[in-house]
């Protein structure tokens, strides 16, 4: 038996939640399929972009260390072959490890139909998250998991699906890698009081733009103090494309997960996305880039 599973990209922190906001974006993803096998191991294949440099080794691939667990806690009397085909640049910001370690989590949860829930799902996802990046947050594997836009906590571990805004999200994507584990490395361990209580402000100003139904105040709210001053630096012209995605009509712009994709929010997509291309190419970086809608489905099977 098998079963495949698209999993989505994701956009985390949205600037003022990081490590427990993030939405799911429909415009690419990873699809994982995978298979029942007799003896008690999980085999691993993997296909697309990145697959020569992706750990091959099940311990330590995203999408399977939390199927070897999986074994382990249901007493299966079975393994599984894991096929990951990727849809999500390495190093993009957009959830790829996540991605994996949700599809692969969600596919061998239908496969063994043992009625997991979706947090158990998403347990065994996080510790492929913990593999990848170091930490199992949850900002990507939640709403890759669950759809929408999440609020999540790993200790204890908690979902809530929050309202959507009425906004357009675009991606650009310059032609670089920034590695998680990196991307944390660049945080400081402490920041000033005055930092921590305007991004406390604009997270909830954030949150009261979205229970009102008032998607300017979403934009405007998303303005990051603590993360972003120290991540702006590892991606080139980050200030002029920040610029120019704001002059174009964007109510905000910041970096999607640890970078270097960087989002935008904004009630017409196409203005935005042609200027904030164009900035990256004033310092040549090629790009690729999507219009989606804020909060598309979750990993669901195809």
């Amino acid at each position: 038996m098998t079963v495949t599973v698209f999993a989505p990209a994701t956009v985390a922190n949205i600037a003022v939640g990081f490590d427990i906001l993030g939405f799911a974006v429909d415009a690419l993803g990873d699809t994982i399929t995978v298979s029942a096998i007799d003896e008690r191991i999980v085999t691993l294949e993997i296909h697309g972009p990145g697959a020569d440099v992706i750990p091959t080794d099940a311990a330590a691939n995203t999408a399977t260390v939390g199927l070897i667990q999986m074994i382990k806690d249901l007493g299966l009397p079975h393994g599984f072959h894991v096929k990951i085909d990727k849809g999500i640049p390495l190093g993009s910001g957009l959830g790829g490890s996540a991605a994996s370690a949700v599809g692969g989590a969600k596919a061998a949860s239908l496969l063994v139909d043992k009625g997991l829930s979706d947090l158990q799902v998403l347990e065994y996802a996080l510790l492929g998250e913990a593999v990848a990046s170091g930490d199992p947050h949850p900002d990507n594997a939640a709403p890759c998991l669950y759809g929408g836009l999440t609020f999540a906590t790993a200790h204890p571990l908690d979902v809530v699906q929050l309202p959507k805004p009425d906004l357009q999200c675009v991606l650009v994507h310059p032609d670089l890698r920034i590695d998680t584990k990196d991307a944390r490395a660049v945080l400081p361990t402490e920041v000033p009081l005055k930092d921590a209580i305007t991004q406390t402000s604009n997270l909830t100003n954030f949150l009261v733009g979205l229970y009102s139904d008032d998607a300017e105040r979403v934009g405007r709210a998303c303005k990051d103090v603590l993360v972003e001053p120290h991540r702006a630096r590892l991606i080139p012209g980050f200030h002029d494309v920040q610029a120019a995605a704001l002059e174009a009509g964007a109510f905000a712009a910041s970096i999607s997960g640890a970078g270097p994709t960087m989002f935008a929010l904004c009630k017409d997509g196409e203005p935005v996305v042609e200027a904030m291309t164009k900035a990256f190419a004033a310092h040549g970086l090629e790009t690729r880039s999507w219009i989606c809608e804020v909060g598309a489905p979750g990993a669901r099977t195809i």
